[in-house]
């Protein structure tokens, strides 16, 4: 995965050092430690499980095996071999400009820590980046692709831009929810000030329902937003009026980060999902004539118009 922004040289973008923390799994309720490692020119995001032998999963769009609650990685070949909760770590390496990194853990699940992606951009800033050798290639949608279950939808469609924009509408029965919307343009500035402290949040019965049923064992008024009807259960309360609908774009862009480079297209989605987001990935890489891959500095000179589609190599 590379991220949505990278350096304006084009130049691939690791972590300069090592940085871990500790958190627990808000569906397994386990205790996590997690790393961020520097990763090889041209690796991508790898995810790394110490607690099977150090087996790596690359963080891609076909790796995805479960939506249901989260975006989970696996391999049907090795059953024990999966990571789920990826989307916020995912987020943040893709917000930050991070094209190569390792994501070490030793567990099945990303720690939720405060349920945002904030967390995960103070260990980057920590750790610092630096520029490797290798240059980032875009990924530019060249056509509307669309996917749809009943009301919701998804849909990526040109922009003739050089970054990746979104444009996001929620609808909950929920008063403290309702219905909102975002649009963003994804420069690292709007990705940290505008969705990285949004936090994931969930419904009072939806909680007592997935604890009953084993699940959301490690969900707590400190790492998620709990709403009843017309109220928010947080002593704190949000952090913003609209940070649902903040959150559920930054999962957005957790999902898409898995294509395997930087979007330049623009996203539109109503009561989109993990399950949506996948599928609009899966759909895209499906129809060959629908993206191409072109060098950023290229792109922003307009050279992706000129580029004949069969250039561009397969990422799949």
């Amino acid at each position: 995965m590379d991220g949505y922004m990278p350096a304006e040289t084009g130049r691939r973008r690791t972590l300069k050092a090592a940085i871990g923390c500790v958190g627990v799994g808000v569906h397994s309720g386990r205790r996590v430690a997690l790393s961020l490692r520097p990763g090889a020119p041209g690796s991508g995001i790898v995810f790394r499980r110490t607690d099977l032998g150090g087996i790596e999963l690359a963080a891609r769009w076909d790796n995805v095996v479960d939506t249901r609650l989260c975006t989970v990685l696996g391999d049907p070949s090795q059953p024990k071999l999966r990571i789920g909760t990826v989307e916020h770590v995912m987020a943040a390496l893709a917000g930050c400009g991070i094209d190569d990194a390792v994501v070490e853990l030793d567990g099945p699940e990303v720690p939720i820590l405060d349920g945002s992606a904030a967390p995960f951009v103070f260990l980057i800033d920590c750790a610092g980046t630096v520029t490797r050798a290798g240059m980032t290639e875009v990924l530019e949608v060249l056509r509307p692709v669309r996917v749809q279950e009943g009301e919701a939808w998804a849909e990526l469609t040109p922009n003739g831009g050089d970054r990746f924009e979104a444009d996001l509408t929620i609808d909950f029965r929920a008063a403290a929810i309702g219905r909102q919307r975002l649009s963003e343009r994804l420069t690292p500035h709007a990705f940290r000030t505008a969705l990285a402290d949004a936090r994931t949040f969930a419904m009072a019965e939806e909680v007592v329902q997935l604890q009953a049923a084993g699940l959301g064992l490690g969900g707590n008024l400190t790492n998620a937003v709990v709403v009843d009807g017309a109220k928010v259960l947080n002593p704190g309360g949000l952090r913003r009026p609209d940070e649902f609908v903040r959150h559920k774009l930054l999962d957005a862009v957790g999902d898409l980060a898995l294509a395997g480079a930087p979007l330049r297209a623009l996203f539109t989605g109503h009561r989109s999902g993990h399950a949506l987001n996948n599928r609009l990935l899966r759909t895209l890489f499906a129809d060959r004539s629908a993206w191409r891959l072109v060098p950023p500095a290229l792109l922003s000179e307009g050279f992706s118009a000129r580029l004949p589609a069969a250039a561009a190599p397969s990422i799949a």
